[in-house]
C-alpha cells in the first residue's frame, strides 16, 4: 500500500517527487542508510517534522518567563545565601518572588538547595546571607502564618484522625466548641468522611497524607510549605494525590511551595516552576505555566512540556558538573636490562 502526505502537509505532484522527497529527508536525517531499490515509496517526513515542530512551539507558548516585582510580592527572597558548617555553600545569590495564590514548585537534582531554601521560608533555618519576607515582614523563625508539611504524614500515631486534626487546632488557639465542626469540615473535603475515629495505622499511605493536608488546611495557613509530600507514595497513589491536591488548590488558591525533583509532579500541579542547580544552589529559569486546570496526567500538551524542561534539566546538570582533569600521562617504564647488555657494560668497551 502506497502511503501518502499527512493531510495537514503540501501534495506532491507525481509519485516520483514524493519518492524523492521521502528519500531526500531519510538520507538528512540518517546518512548511513543504504541506498533504497528504485521505485520504492517513502514517505517525506517534513509533515511529521512540522507536527513536532508546532508541538513544541505550543510547549513554548505554555512556559513563559517569570517576571514579579517584589512590591508585589507576598514572599520575597532577596540575595539569599546559605553555608553550612561543614563549608558547602547550599545556597547563593538567590532571588525568588512570589505572588499570593500561586502555586510555586521548585525542581531540580539532589543536592540544588530546594529543601534548604524551603526550610529559610519556613524559618526552621536562619540563612548566613539575605533576606526571607512575607507580606513585607522579615523572617526570623517559624510562625502562624506559614505551616511546613514534609514526606512523612508526622500524625500522632496515639489519635485518631480527628484527634490530630483538632490537636492543632487547640494548638493555633481555636475554641474548644469550634474544633470538632471545624475538624469534621476538613475531613469531608479531604474526603475521610467515615475515618474520622480511625488511628493512622488502619490508614493507607495515601489516607494518611490526606489527614495531614486536612490538618494543614484547617489551621488556615496563609503560605502551605510542602517538602517533597507524595515521594513515598506508588506511583498509582501519587497520582491520585495530585490530582486531589490540584483539586483542593483550586477550590482554596493558598499560596503554596512545592519542593519536588519530578518534572511531571511540577508541571501537573504549578502555576510556576522554578528550576535549581546544584553546586552552589542558585535559580536558572523561573516559567510560569500557561496550561489550564485542571490538569490531567497524560495530557498531550503536559506531556511535551513535561519533555521540554527535562531536556533544561539536562542542560543544568551538564553545565553544573565540574571540569574532568586533563589525563595524566605516565613516562613508560624502562625496560629490564638483559643478560647481553649486562655482560656488555661488565666487559666495557
Amino acid at each position: 500500500m502506497r502511503h501518502g502526505p499527512s493531510r495537514g502537509g503540501p501534495r506532491p505532484a507525481n509519485d516520483s517527487q514524493w519518492t524523492l522527497e521521502g528519500r531526500q529527508d531519510a538520507r538528512r536525517l540518517a546518512p548511513g542508510l543504504p541506498p533504497l531499490p528504485s521505485g520504492t515509496h517513502v514517505p517525506s517526513l517534513w509533515p511529521m517534522l512540522r507536527a513536532l515542530l508546532g508541538r513544541w512551539r505550543s510547549s513554548l507558548r505554555l512556559l513563559r518567563p517569570a517576571h514579579v516585582e517584589a512590591d508585589r510580592a507576598k514572599i520575597s527572597v532577596s540575595q539569599l545565601g546559605h553555608r553550612y558548617g561543614n563549608k558547602v555553600v547550599a545556597l547563593k545569590d538567590v532571588d525568588l518572588n512570589v505572588r499570593s495564590g500561586e502555586f510555586v514548585c521548585l525542581l531540580g537534582p539532589s543536592g540544588c538547595g530546594k529543601s534548604t531554601l524551603l526550610y529559610a521560608l519556613a524559618g526552621q533555618v536562619k540563612p548566613t546571607g539575605g533576606a526571607v519576607s512575607i507580606d513585607g515582614r522579615r523572617i526570623t523563625g517559624p510562625g502562624p502564618d506559614r505551616l511546613l508539611m514534609f514526606q512523612e504524614a508526622a500524625l500522632f500515631p496515639w489519635l485518631s484522625v480527628r484527634g490530630n486534626v483538632t490537636f492543632a487546632l487547640a494548638a493555633r488557639g481555636v475554641p474548644r466548641k469550634e474544633r470538632r465542626a471545624r475538624a469534621e469540615q476538613y475531613i469531608r473535603r479531604v474526603q475521610l468522611q467515615g475515618f474520622e475515629d480511625a488511628l493512622p495505622h488502619q490508614l493507607s499511605g495515601g489516607m494518611k497524607m490526606r489527614a495531614s493536608l486536612a490538618r494543614a488546611l484547617s489551621v488556615d495557613p496563609a503560605v502551605l510549605l510542602m517538602d517533597e509530600p507524595f515521594g513515598s507514595l506508588d506511583a498509582q497513589t501519587r497520582i491520585h494525590m495530585q490530582e486531589f491536591l490540584q483539586s483542593i488548590w483550586m477550590r482554596t488558591h493558598k499560596t503554596v511551595v512545592f519542593v519536588t525533583h519530578d518534572v511531571h509532579e511540577a508541571l501537573m500541579l504549578g502555576t510556576r516552576v522554578v528550576l535549581m542547580a546544584p553546586r552552589p544552589g542558585r535559580i536558572v529559569r523561573d516559567l510560569e505555566v500557561h496550561l489550564p486546570m485542571p490538569r490531567h496526567p497524560d495530557d498531550a500538551a503536559l506531556m511535551e512540556m513535561v519533555r521540554h524542561v527535562q531536556g533544561l534539566l539536562r542542560e543544568v546538570e551538564q553545565g553544573s558538573k565540574p571540569p574532568e582533569p586533563p589525563p595524566v600521562r605516565v613516562p613508560p617504564r624502562p625496560s629490564p636490562p638483559t643478560v647481553h647488555s649486562v655482560t656488555e657494560s661488565v666487559r666495557g668497551p
